[in-house]
């Protein structure tokens, strides 16, 4: 067990040393101006104790100094603008590498589709988007630089001192692997620590933003108190978490600090008594002892900035996982897509199973004939939703194949194939945009003249005119201020912008007004049009009116047919059809 955590330590710290790549030449610039400020450091010191040893020692008035006192005030000026540009581009490089991440966190996600999202908790997902890629900042920014300049920068200096008085280098080389060492075994004792707050942290928001999205069903229940005092016991074990971290936090510094002191104050010793007995020029003394903090001062903002290193690796674990998730069809080869108007749908022996075992569908051969309407009913779980994820390409088949005419779906580029569905949901959502904004979804480029058009189609032209600025009216996340209907009316109108000649629908006119639903189903009419049309069908009306019926009971395919063979030959579907009839006359 060990030695697996040691391993996926060891992929996380590859991972996000592979990921500064992103920003490769603003990590360059921020070591580079690091080194050279470190560089001006050590000439600043050496005017120091030339300026104080001519003046204490050769009798020199400060007026002949002044070309050094000039001089040295210019370093410090120089290096109080290196300073700030090492900031800068260290933080520009944080930039970059977030910026990338997030963008290809977010692809990656799309791409797996809303099969995986509805199997993980959207609060989990928000964490690792947000506050985990957040947490790399400080890796970026401040902690690679700080290990390259900790090797740097005590190098040259040891390159001046060595020259000057090797003893004093000696023991500066001798001394400074301690603070090296206690790093490392203090980074031992806080990885673990540190990636359980992580953890407790995704779960704590994941936990957090489900009570906030369920809110009204917990004030329905009067589950509201219970599930605030849940939230207040996961809040304080992330608490104590932070505090057993912070707590090794703070006494690394403390030792750190300590075996600097205790260097630093070695070196002074035995240089001070050299000093005393005229082994050493006072200027060379006096010079090194300027340097001796400045030595080890990289080696100790390395060991600040080690914490950075262990928050990204939290952090990191949830983005590595997410990543690595592989998508439902790897397939790199890209056929043309053949028309979707000439050309049927086949389901040959496709079989899904879950990763644990359990079985969605089960050797299903279904032909969804072209520019037809197929229905699809069955019981909840009955692996209608499974059929139209393995469609859509969310989800790959665990056996069998799904082919486009003769051309199997796994060897089309998703993407393409995608462009030539619309999709609605039963629950389609809405951003926080224009009404524009959201029909013309995913084709910025579309003029607002055909968003008009496919409103009309719609019906939705009539409830968008009278909102206070029309199409350019902003809606609230979800839909807030829109009526159910009206939010169908709009993703309907995205599917009529799209034109695709593959429409799936799950249900639109479900919980719907009586006026609503009689517009939608109009509208849904005029949709079907010379279009292959498959929908998840609950109502009777709807199944009644399909070209054909395909119907399913835990996974298998019972039997298709259109309405009137169905009701003959498949008692399966006349039972279905009683309880559909007993649930409609109860609503």
């Amino acid at each position: 067990m060990h030695k697996i955590d040691h391993q996926k330590k060891q992929m996380i710290s590859r991972t996000l040393k592979s990921w500064k790549s992103h920003a490769s030449y603003w990590l360059s610039l921020a070591i580079i101006i690091g080194l050279l400020s470190g560089l001006l450091l050590i000439a600043q010191a050496w005017l120091l104790s030339h300026i104080i040893n001519a003046v204490v020692f050769q009798s020199a008035d400060l007026a002949s100094q002044l070309p050094w006192l000039l001089s040295m005030l210019a370093i410090f000026l120089i290096r109080a603008i290196l300073g700030w540009a090492t900031e800068q581009a260290g933080f520009h490089a944080a930039i970059r590498v977030k910026l990338n991440l997030r963008k290809q966190l977010y692809r990656h996600i799309q791409q797996l589709g809303t099969a995986w999202l509805s199997h993980k908790r959207s609060g989990d997902i928000s964490n690792a988007l947000s506050d985990g890629i957040e947490a790399l900042e400080a890796y970026y920014a401040k902690y690679l630089p700080a290990v390259s300049l900790a090797a740097l920068i005590p190098l040259s200096m040891l390159i001046f001192i060595f020259p000057a008085d090797w003893i004093s280098a000696l023991m500066m080389l001798a001394t400074a692997p301690l603070i090296i060492i206690f790093m490392i075994f203090i980074g031992h004792g806080t990885e673990k620590r540190n990636q359980k707050q992580w953890r407790q942290l995704a779960y704590l928001s994941s936990h957090f933003l489900d009570v906030i999205q369920g809110l009204t069903t917990l004030k329905l229940f009067n589950a509201s108190r219970r599930e605030a005092q849940a939230v207040a016991n996961i809040s304080d074990d992330y608490r104590i978490a932070t505090m057993s971290v912070l707590r090794i936090a703070f006494l690394s510094s403390l030792a750190l600090e300590f075996f600097a002191s205790i260097s630093i104050a070695l070196v002074a010793v035995i240089i001070g008594f050299r000093l005393f007995y005229g082994e050493i020029d006072f200027h060379y003394g006096f010079f090194i002892l300027l340097l001796a903090p400045e030595f080890y001062f990289p080696l100790r903002n390395m060991g600040t900035q080690y914490h950075a290193r262990l928050d990204a690796i939290g952090a990191a674990e949830r983005i590595i996982e997410i990543l690595k998730t592989p998508l439902a069809n790897t397939s790199t080869t890209q056929t043309t897509i053949p028309s979707l108007a000439d050309n049927h749908i086949y389901f040959e022996n496709v079989s899904f199973r879950y990763p644990d075992g359990r079985t969605a569908l089960e050797n299903i051969n279904l032909k969804i004939p072209a520019k037809q309407t197929l229905a699809i009913i069955g019981a909840s779980g009955s692996g209608k939703t499974s059929l139209i994820n393995l469609l859509m390409g969310f989800i790959s088949p665990s056996s069998g194949s799904i082919k486009i005419g003769d051309t199997p779906l796994n060897t089309i580029e998703l993407k393409s194939w995608r462009q030539q569905l619309a999709w609605q949901a039963q629950q389609p959502r809405i951003f926080p945009a224009t009404v524009a904004d959201n029909i013309r979804l995913g084709q910025p480029q579309i003029s607002l003249n055909k968003v008009k058009i496919a409103a009309q189609q719609a019906y939705a032209d009539q409830f968008i005119e009278q909102l206070p600025k029309g199409y350019d009216t902003l809606i609230g996340e979800g839909g807030h201020g829109l009526s159910g209907g009206q939010i169908q009316r709009i993703a309907l109108a995205r599917a009529f912008l799209k034109d695709a000649p593959l429409v799936i629908l799950d249900e639109a006119t479900a919980n719907l007004d009586q006026h609503s639903e009689q517009l939608i189903q109009q509208a849904i009419q005029q949709l079907c049009k010379n279009r292959t049309v498959i929908m998840i069908a609950h109502r009777l009306h709807t199944i009644e009116q399909a070209d054909c019926i395909a119907v399913l009971d835990k996974g298998k395919l019972m039997a298709t047919g259109t309405h009137e063979s169905l009701l003959v030959h498949c008692k399966h579907y006349q039972a279905m059809l009683q309880n559909k009839q007993h649930e409609e006359s109860q609503s």
